[in-house]
């Protein structure tokens, strides 16, 4: 029986870039070269906030220019007056939130001012999702050159916040994870770690969309062995399909960190 997880995943090769890229030092232009071209994302910020109250900007990637000051000013005064706190605050568990759609009057004069008038930013989508007491908050902008998302771009953007969030929370649990990669999930994460070695490198080839050719070559293998370990290795976690593989490693991102 699977652990719990998204009920659906998007389309493997729509997010795996950014899962894979966990815990290296270019997450960051991976996560919004994907927003770019999954939902023509202009800009992202990602913020942490404690239910002690305090608040940090822990990554600043895209098209605006003073995305940084934005993020510093925010971490240090706005996240208090941002209208969407209720909201993030009631959630509980590790159950993705996605954020009401933006609207210029849900903001005071100052802080609009500021976050969208001196930016450019025309439009936001956000989501968000519990860790322990951190909530890694993710927040998705367009500016002016762009125009706002469309209806397909935020149905794309709705489809894909889980898997984003999920690996944006785990990339940067650094405190108490320091080895985020996908090869440390399935070494120390049930039920990833109950695989058999080739078993596990063939499962992670799978999700960085290599074909069972390709994944023979790699490995110096048979196509056989290939096909007989990926069966293998889908009966031991109770799947049928690599889009069950990927919800798989979506849950484990955005459970708690520990080792089983």
């Amino acid at each position: 029986m699977r652990p719990n997880g998204p009920a659906s995943s998007p389309a493997v090769g729509d997010v795996t870039s950014t899962v894979l890229a966990i815990g290296r030092p270019d997450f960051p232009k991976v996560l919004i070269d994907t927003l770019r071209s999954q939902a023509g994302v202009g800009h992202c910020m990602v913020f942490a906030l404690s239910r002690a109250g305090a608040a940090s900007c822990l990554l600043d990637a895209g098209n605006i220019p003073i995305g940084g000051d934005l993020g510093a000013a925010y971490a240090g005064q706005f996240h208090q007056s941002d209208p969407n706190r209720d909201v993030l605050f009631e959630g509980e568990g590790s159950a993705p939130i996605m954020l009401p759609a933006f609207a210029p009057r849900m903001y005071g004069a100052r802080y609009r001012k500021i976050f969208f008038g001196d930016s450019g930013i025309v439009d936001k989508c956000a989501t968000a999702i519990w860790t322990g007491d951190t909530c890694f908050y993710v927040n998705f902008y367009r500016v002016k050159a762009q125009g706002r998302f469309g209806d397909a771009e935020r149905q794309r953007l709705q489809a894909i916040a889980p898997a984003i969030g999920a690996s944006v929370a785990r990339h940067f649990q650094q405190t108490s994870t320091p080895d985020q990669t996908l090869a440390a999930l399935f070494a120390t994460r049930a039920p990833l770690a109950t695989l058999t070695p080739r078993e596990q490198e063939v499962c992670r080839r799978i999700l960085a969309g290599f074909s069972s050719e390709a994944i023979s070559q790699a490995l110096g293998i048979s196509l056989h062995s290939t096909l007989t370990y990926r069966k293998r290795a889908y009966q031991r976690l109770g799947i049928s399909s690599q889009n069950e593989l990927f919800s798989i490693v979506l849950g484990l991102l955005a459970g708690p960190c520990r080792l089983n």
